[in-house]
């Protein structure tokens, strides 16, 4: 249950107004008994099948005028160990909470709203909402989750030192950009650049995205111990996603494209495509499936595939615990002895065929 603190103080000594504030404190708690059928047989618990664990605090202060502040500061957490390592790249089990999750400060009135920290990018906002399995799990859409090409991430989820715009809704149609400060020695290293156009008027919803971060992966050079320059990649990407909502069952589909190019010129490409499908059992329950296709191709080498298929229910015992079930199968294609390697579960070796089948059954609480 959210717990709200609220808090009314004077403004001035002529009391003409006064400002209302509030700080709330909220996660979620979620975990599944795990089974991946692989090279070898894998069983074990997970945090975060259904949605990820969390726990977070957010305020808001009403400054008049229309006028308000707000923070937010969510940290991700392992729950089947107890650690922080979840929400981030280069998370690891050992990592103590931080709130890599999110950490942002902001404004907000008839202008839309202005923000500054880390955060979600709005190019992965406004195009992985379509998934149908939340970007969690063993359902997970690889277009985003698992995008890369050789060892190049190709999405960015998160960004560190943002600057965000999002704007009003002017009749379902809103837009938000991203800026982030690479803080390097060259302004342009690492630097992060992109957007997101979505449009919601009932039961249609369209998202369209682009962005762009320069030298993705670069690691600056160290005196103590001396260690050069490792050069990353620029990394380009946009993506195209829609869903219609008829009622009886809910449609969602999407497309990404990104290239990763090297400081040579040399680039690696992928695309994908999703379609998924929800809908409600009964008053509490809902059923889900989606299929991703993922293709890459490497600089001088063939095109290699993956397919995914998968497919949940949720059952709501109320408005904040439910349980679930998700089964998937991955099938990576050879090409001459090579694959994309995508798996269902870290650290599980895929099957000679480049297969892998999976099954979570967990409980989530939301408070």
């Amino acid at each position: 249950m959210k717990k709200s603190l609220i808090a009314l103080a004077a403004v001035a000594a002529s009391g003409a107004a006064f400002a209302q504030s509030s700080v709330t404190v909220f996660g979620v708690v979620d975990e599944a008994v795990s089974y991946v059928s692989g090279q070898d047989n894998w069983s074990g618990l997970n945090s975060g099948a259904n949605q990820t664990s969390r726990l977070g605090f957010r305020g808001v202060e009403d400054l008049g005028g229309g006028l308000k502040a707000n923070f937010w500061l969510e940290a991700g957490i392992l729950a089947d160990e107890g650690s922080g390592g979840s929400g981030y790249e280069g998370a690891k089990a050992t990592d103590g909470l931080a709130f890599k999750r999110r950490s942002t400060l902001g404004l907000e009135g008839g202008f839309g709203e202005v923000r500054m920290g880390r955060d979600l990018t709005e190019a992965y906002k406004a195009t992985s909402r379509y998934d149908v399995f939340g970007q969690v799990g063993y359902g997970v859409s690889r277009l985003w989750a698992d995008a890369k090409v050789g060892s190049v991430a190709t999405t960015n989820q998160r960004v560190s030192n943002m600057i965000t715009y999002v704007s009003p809704n002017f009749s379902g149609f809103k837009a938000a950009v991203n800026y982030g400060f690479g803080e390097q020695d060259s302004n342009r290293t690492s630097r992060y650049f992109g957007g997101g156009l979505t449009y919601d008027n009932g039961p249609l919803s369209i998202g369209l995205s682009g962005e762009r971060q320069n030298n993705k992966g670069y690691v600056a050079a160290t005196t103590a111990p001396v260690a050069p320059a490792v050069y990353g990649r620029d990394v380009t990407a946009w993506a195209l996603g829609a869903s219609y909502n008829f009622g009886v069952v809910k449609l969602a589909g999407a497309y990404r494209d990104s290239e990763a190019k090297a400081e040579n010129g040399n680039k690696d490409k992928m695309k994908g495509y999703y379609i998924g499908l929800s809908a409600p059992v009964g008053a509490a329950g809902e059923v889900k499936a989606s299929y991703n296709r993922s293709e890459a191709t490497l600089f001088g080498a063939s095109k290699l595939k993956a397919d995914q298929f998968a497919l949940g229910y949720v059952h709501n015992l109320s408005k904040r615990t439910a349980v679930y079930g998700t089964y998937a199968y991955i099938k990576n294609k050879n090409n001459n002895g090579t694959n994309l390697g995508l798996a269902l579960q870290s650290g599980v070796a895929l099957k000679d065929n480049g297969s892998q089948h999976g099954l979570q059954v967990g409980v989530r609480h939301a408070f």
